[in-house]
């Protein structure tokens, strides 16, 4: 016999049957996205990146171009939460001075516990700047109070030139994810664009496009790079270095959604909707853009979602090698450029924090991708 328990189960299995017989597509896909706990993890890391990408200015405790020749290679500073006699205080830093060992010359730095402390605060007025280039204001999330002279807070240290890397790699998470945005744009513009064309037309039109997808994929990446980064004039100004790297960035990755589009639309154009529609007398760009393309909208959204990861490795690796953006921009493979000298990693292992922060945002980007793919068909038991 059924216990009560069981009995009472029942029912509430039923009802939620029911619900998800009448909910919406978009409800069923966000009830099966929260079931992945990685995604919905990294859901959280990546809100937190573009927050910070979106509010660099604000974030960033010090100005990222500042230089300051009395930290340079200063090391991640401590925060202290207990003075010297082990009472329990308000986070605060002390002041750090340079020093250089007699013996072997190392520059090292040393706390001074015997000057007065230096106590973080949340909301402090710092440098001035303005957000986005249209809000003038000097308030910063966090810094030390009253923005002192010695007070200084140097979460992941300081590069060659004393500049605060936390801050840069703020400013840096902005530059790379909105190149990584933007070029996805593109990407899935000419994909869908080009595949559709391709697989709704066939004959000829699909013979040309497919050979120019072939064409594409056939030329090396590095020396090609190379060559576009040698026609790129050195005067130019780094605003349109960026967005020369976001096109050609977009123009060498849409060919594989292309592929994929181009194979759905020929399974697909032979369908009854979309005869119906033709029969109806819609013209093929409506027939693409709204019965075809809706239908599989959720595999670009997974597709969408691996495509950005893979964007954002390629701006850093042409700018680590010195081929994509370029100083005075600050991006994480600029900021990885300074580690590429041995010498200076042994020194300031630091300098390889932005290869973390770069880790996990590609990471979490494939988590929140798989969640996408697994709840991109909800109706999938």
């Amino acid at each position: 016999m059924e216990t009560v328990s069981q009995l009472q189960t029942v029912p509430k299995l039923r009802v939620e049957e029911e619900k998800s017989y009448v909910a919406p597509p978009w409800k069923l896909m966000w009830w099966k996205f929260k079931k992945h706990r990685m995604a919905m993890a990294a859901s959280v890391v990546l809100l937190i990146l573009y927050l910070f990408a979106i509010l660099a200015e604000f974030v960033a405790p010090f100005d990222p171009f500042a230089f300051n020749a009395r930290y340079t290679f200063a090391p991640p500073q401590a925060i202290h939460i207990r003075d010297e006699k082990g009472q329990l205080q308000a986070p605060f830093t002390y002041e750090v001075i340079k020093q250089r060992d007699p013996v072997t010359f190392a520059t090292t730095y040393k706390e001074d516990t015997t000057k007065p402390k230096h106590y973080l605060r949340l909301f402090v007025h710092g440098s001035a700047y303005q957000l986005w280039g249209l809000v003038p204001s000097d308030l910063h999330l966090f810094g030390v109070e009253g923005n002192s002279a010695n007070g200084t807070l140097f979460l992941f240290g300081t590069d060659s030139q004393g500049r605060d890397l936390f801050s840069r790699i703020v400013f840096g998470t902005r530059v790379s994810l909105s190149v990584s945005l933007v070029g996805m744009v593109f990407t899935l513009i000419l994909g869908i664009l080009m595949g559709g064309i391709s697989g709704y037309f066939g004959g000829w039109v699909d013979m040309f496009i497919q050979r120019l997808i072939e064409l594409l994929q056939s030329v090396p990446t590095l020396p090609l790079w190379m060559g576009l980064a040698a026609a790129i004039p050195l005067n130019w100004d780094p605003l349109t270095v960026y967005f020369i790297i976001t096109i050609l960035l977009s123009l060498l990755s849409w060919t594989k959604l292309a592929r994929v589009v181009r194979g759905k639309f020929l399974s697909m154009r032979e369908e009854d909707f979309v005869m119906a529609a033709r029969l109806l007398g819609a013209g093929d760009l409506r027939v693409i853009l709204r019965h075809m393309v809706p239908s599989f909208m959720s595999y670009i959204i997974a597709v969408t979602t691996l495509t950005i990861p893979e964007l954002i490795l390629s701006e850093t690796s042409l700018s680590f090698i010195g081929l994509g953006l370029r100083p005075p921009v600050v991006s994480w493979g600029v900021l990885l450029k300074d580690a590429q000298n041995v010498r200076s990693v042994a020194l300031a292992p630091w300098l390889l924090l932005p290869a973390v922060v770069l880790i996990l945002a590609v990471v979490a980007f494939n988590f929140f991708g798989d969640g996408v793919r697994d709840a991109a068909d909800p109706y999938v038991r």
